[in-house]
């Protein structure tokens, strides 16, 4: 495995600046296109499953996480109040109360459960330095989250449905060796005291996993403040394990937000608050991504998709009409002219990009390119539109493979 923070560097997806802040890294255009297929890969797959997409406020007030439980259970993750016109406001550490601000600000009918809200919405966490590096742990996190409301005999397909998301996800993305732990609460007071809201949450996620069928370890004391989770693992070069994505039961805000929707026998009834990341953070979802394949990867997530490689200056007008025949195809592309140096230079030099279109003067008297693929597989040459057209549709299905005969 790689190390990200000295490859994500070498490739030139992220850096950091002592005068911008520790764990506050910045994207330069090649991570900026990784993050940015990411995220609409994540649209793209929540709106199919229903999902709403909202935005909302990087702040909020002071009171507002006094309700939800996070001023009382979470405050040393948090950032110190900022006074404004009076008002104490704070950077939010988690995205879930605004959610329920929001649910709140209707009235809403059990038909129209369950109601799936989601987003891709920055928040903040007070980490101390010692523990900040590359991606991994930063200050200012861009979190895939996204919360359910739903009736309690909705929860258990909810999660189950949530849980399938996870896995699709990673196989899109390549992951493998994810493990799966239910994430239970241990001793002292930094949990919210409701015994039998613990218990009948826990029975509901440790039945998800069991029909899921796979296997998974309990641990006590890695649950959040609200409720337990399902937390989906993951380990980095040097062997350190954190928690990549999330599903979580909770019964505690709906009551304290005093949520509510109005069932068929016409009286209110108390939703429950299904919390799911998909891939939890980008930051960290990119610094797993990096490390696990080396910047190779998959070919709809890497910044250059296809390199297009003229034998000789005579091809460079034919390799300028196939980079636009690309970039019209809404491909990622890049000419690497012959004057960069030799043809196995340039090989070597671009072996990262998923395709590589070899140019001669063949290939450019007959309207064809012949083929390298990243995993070293030559394929003959080609008509040009056929190839353009059989990748495409392979990066728009997110396939995770490069060709298949």
């Amino acid at each position: 495995m790689y190390d990200h923070r000295k490859l994500g560097r070498e490739l030139g997806l992220f850096d950091t600046d002592p005068l911008i802040g520790a764990g506050l890294p910045y994207w330069l255009p090649d991570g900026a296109i990784v993050r940015h297929s990411l995220e609409e890969y994540i649209r793209t797959v929540e709106r199919r499953e229903g999902y709403q997409h909202v935005y909302s406020p990087v702040l909020g007030k002071r009171e507002l996480y006094e309700i939800s439980g996070h001023w009382a259970h979470y405050d040393d993750d948090m950032y110190p109040p900022m006074t404004i016109g009076g008002e104490q406001m704070v950077l939010r550490p988690s995205l879930c109360p605004h959610h329920a601000v929001m649910y709140r600000s209707q009235s809403h009918s059990y038909r129209e459960l369950p109601l799936r809200m989601a987003e891709l919405g920055a928040m903040y966490r007070s980490e101390l330095s010692g523990v900040l590096g590359g991606l991994t742990r930063v200050r200012c996190i861009q979190l895939n989250d996204a919360h359910i409301f739903c009736t309690l005999d909705q929860v258990a397909d909810e999660a189950s449905a949530a849980l399938a998301l996870i896995g699709s996800a990673y196989r899109a993305l390549g992951i493998t060796g994810a493990s799966y732990r239910l994430s239970l609460p241990g001793a002292g007071g930094k949990y919210v005291a409701a015994p039998q809201m613990w218990q009948r949450a826990s029975r509901i996620l440790s039945e998800v996993l069991d029909r899921s069928g796979v296997p998974y370890e309990a641990a006590e004391g890695e649950a959040a403040f609200y409720g337990p989770k399902i937390d989906i693992q993951v380990s980095d070069h040097a062997g350190r394990e954190s928690t990549l994505s999330t599903v979580q039961v909770d019964f505690h805000q709906p009551e304290q937000f005093d949520l509510h929707y109005i069932g068929a026998d016409g009286a209110k009834h108390r939703p429950v608050m299904v919390h799911r990341s998909i891939i939890g953070s980008v930051e960290r979802a990119v610094a797993h991504l990096i490390e696990q394949h080396g910047g190779a990867f998959p070919a709809w997530l890497a910044p250059v998709q296809v390199v297009v490689l003229p034998v000789s200056e005579a091809q460079e007008p034919a390799a300028a009409r196939l980079r636009d025949e690309c970039l019209n195809a809404d491909l990622r592309v890049q000419v690497v002219s012959a004057d960069a140096g030799s043809l196995s230079a340039r090989v070597r030099q671009t072996r990262l990009a998923p395709y590589q279109f070899i140019l001669g003067p063949a290939e450019a008297d007959n309207g064809q390119v012949a083929i390298r693929l990243r995993d070293g597989r030559r394929l003959p040459a080609q008509p040009v539109a056929d190839v353009i057209a059989r990748i495409r549709a392979l990066i728009q299905t997110h396939d995770a493979g490069l060709w298949t005969d």
